[in-house]
Parts: C-alpha cells; structure tokens; sequence
C-alpha cells in the first residue's frame, strides 16, 4: 500500500467514546516532531541520577514482600489436595493457592522490571552492578538475561519499525492466512480471547525460543527464510552477530536458564511436580501474563501506526508509545506501564524519577498532540486491541492496525466519460 496505508473500512461496531491517538501521521497537519535533544531539554536533570541505595531499596523491598507471602500461605495452605475439591476445604483451597499465585506473580513481577532496568543501565552507574543483579533477578525467571538484553536494546533502537523492530511485529495479510481462517471459523469475540490466551499464556516462551513475534531481519540485515528462527538461547542465532564477548554472555545466559530448570526438576523429583507447580510455575505465568500485558499494550492500538523503512524515524518510533493506567499494579511493577513514554524516550533513567520526567514530557509534547495516554483501563484496552489489531497490509509507508472482521472497501471505478 505504501505511503497513506490507512485503507478506509467498515467496522462492524463503532464507538465514539473509544480512545484515539492525537498524532496521525497521515495527516498533512500533523505537527513537526520535536528532536530526542529538545525533548531531553525539558527534563530535570536529576531525573537522570540513578542511586545504588534507591534502586536496592525496591529490591529488598519486593524480595520482603515475596517471602511475607511464602511465609502466610505457607501457614494457611497444604499442597496436598483435598480429597473433596468441591468441599468447602477444597474449595478454600484452590481459592487459596490461586490467591497466591496471582499476587506472588504480580510481587515477582517486580523484581522483573528491575532487572529490565538492569539492563538498560538504569539501575545504578556501575553496569557490572547492574549485569550482576539483573542476572540474578532474570535467571531465577527463566530470562536468558544477556541475550535478551540485546535483543531488547534492538527493539528500543527500531520501535515501530515494520521491517526492522523487534518483538510483537506485525505480521501482513499475506501472513495470516491461518489465523484469518480461525477467526473465520470460530467468530470475532472467540478469537479475541483466542489472541488473550496466546499472547499472555504462550507468548513470551514462544518469543524466547524465536517461534513468535520476533523481527523479520537477522543480525546481517538479510530478511529471515523460511523456516528460520531467531532464538535467546544458541551463540549462532541469527539474532547476534558473531562476537566472542557477546558469545560467552549467551552461554552463560543460556547455562542460567538450564540451572534453573534444572534445579525445579531436582525439587520436583523430591517434593512432587505439584508442590513446585503450586509454589513456583503458577506464579511465574502470572509473571509472563503481566510481561506480555505490558509489551503487548505499550505500542499496540488501532489508532497508532507504525512505520516501514520510508517513513520510519526513532523519534517517530517512541512517540508510538502509549502510557497506561494499571491502579495498584503500577505501585507493584514500579510504573512500567503508566511511564513508558518517558522510558522509551530515556531508557537509561531510572523508575523512580520517571513520574517527575512524565509530567515534564507530557507538558511539552501533549500541547503538540504528540502525548500518548490511554485513560481505559488496562483490561479493556487488551481486549480492545485483541479484537483490532490482527495484522498490518503491507511493510512499506504509514500502516495502521487492520482486524479480520474489517471489511475493505474496494476502490470506486470511474465511469467511463
């Protein structure tokens, strides 16, 4: 479609009360974007300033939080099942294991967005510092921490680039043939659960070992063939370029996950596979729900483009960014959701200044028309986004989400004179 890829469709439901993203870069109006320098300008500098006992400070805070919880369910709960699930013991049971899960995942949430900060030097000035608790956070969550370090970094570097990004890249019409079957099949509200389930459920392991939603490009700039995958786990992934240093820091990633692993099989084959699914796996899905709730609504909408090679610029990219309001679950991931405007635009500031840099973006660029926020809440908004945003028509120009219930209207032929 090229230049102008917004083809004009009917939707099946339409409501006026639906956010909408004030910059639409089709429109020949549209405002001059400001450079990453003048955006920069308008911070406090002190919100730059990373601090080793402020960033320690929140992860011995999520670490006490965590071990509270172990400790209180571990005092309330068995994991051995009642022999009655439907009995009230059995029923206070599954209520009680499911509470868990769900609050030690949000808690252990947090100490995954300190190691992201980690990685993004943010976390204090010492990058040694920051490898050495990153890894630590990361590996105890299956996250090969330097291998996804660099592939997050590229994703930073190319947002919203259609050929070139990194992580949920949008797939074409062409490409979706199976899905666009299934849709067909089973309707638009079953499949928009179908994309929940996928996204938040099977995602982020698939997007680890490079069977979804990674870029189309290799590290060479060559476009992947088919059948090719790019994966966090092997030194000759078509993901790095062949570095010694880069090398040995995929291993040791690489190793930290099999350790992992390897010491829940160990507890497993001591203690039972449920009481390590009960203690340790049923939270970490809720990890990877939060994870992939995040990446997934960050810079996905209807009404947000993204941009082929032609159109492309990084500013352009970051300013795709929507900020999001998530309640107390910000207080819990330390407002990676309700800031990430100003971490995209300043990856290497730290959590804790990023309200004050917000307030100062926003001052500057909401004027301009140029502030992502979404006020729905975080729920309706992934719904929203599960119903609208299946595929993009082509890799080239300004392209915007498309869904398989849209209906294209075909160009009028002119009548002959």
């Amino acid at each position: 479609m090229g230049k102008g890829g917004r083809s004009q469709v009917l939707r099946d439901e339409t409501d006026d009360a639906v956010w909408q993203s004030p910059y639409n870069a089709l429109d020949p109006k549209a405002p001059k974007l400001p450079s990453k320098g003048e955006i920069k300008a308008v911070i406090p500098k002190e919100c730059f300033e990373r601090s080793y006992l402020h960033s320690m400070y929140f992860v011995s805070r999520d670490t006490i939080i965590a071990i509270g919880i172990v400790l209180l369910t571990k005092s309330c709960l068995s994991t051995e099942v009642p022999s009655n699930l439907f009995s009230l013991e059995g029923l206070t049971w599954f209520a009680g294991w499911n509470m868990y899960a769900f609050w030690m995942g949000a808690t252990v949430m947090g100490h995954w967005v300190l190691a992201h900060e980690c990685g993004h030097g943010a976390f204090s000035p010492s990058q040694m510092f920051n490898d050495f608790w990153g890894f630590i956070m990361h590996q105890a969550l299956l996250v090969p921490y330097f291998a996804w370090q660099y592939t997050h970094a590229k994703h930073h570097r190319r947002t919203a680039h259609l050929v070139d990004g990194e992580s949920h890249v949008p797939s074409t019409r062409d490409e979706c043939g199976l899905f666009m079957a299934i849709h067909e099949v089973i309707g638009d509200g079953p499949y928009a659960a179908f994309e929940v389930f996928t996204h938040t459920v099977l995602g982020w392991p698939l997007y680890l070992m490079g069977l979804a939603s990674t870029g189309r490009l290799a590290n060479d700039g060559s476009f992947l063939q088919k059948g090719e995958i790019m994966d966090h786990f092997r030194t000759n992934s078509k993901f790095y370029p062949s570095n010694g240093k880069l090398d040995a820091k995929i291993m040791v990633s690489t190793i930290g996950v099999i350790a992992t692993l390897g010491l829940l099989l160990k507890l497993s084959l001591d203690h039972g596979f449920l009481t390590v699914f009960l203690w340790y796996t049923a939270p970490y899905l809720w990890v990877n729900f939060w994870l992939v709730t995040y990446t997934w609504l960050q810079h996905n909408d209807p009404s947000v483009p993204q941009y082929g090679p032609d159109e492309w610029n990084w500013v352009r990219g970051a300013l795709t960014t929507i900020d999001r309001p998530y309640g107390i679950f910000c207080w819990f991931h330390h407002k990676i959701g309700s800031t990430h405007v100003a971490h995209h635009l300043f990856h290497e500031m730290p959590f804790y200044r990023a309200d004050e840099a917000t307030a100062a973006i926003k001052a500057f660029l909401e004027p301009k028309g140029l502030y992502n926020y979404d006020p729905t809440p975080w729920y309706k908004a992934m719904w929203r986004i599960a119903h609208g945003c299946h595929f993009m028509e082509d890799m080239n120009g300004v392209q915007f989400w498309k869904s398989f219930n849209d209906k294209t209207i075909p160009p009028q032929k002119k009548k002959a004179a």
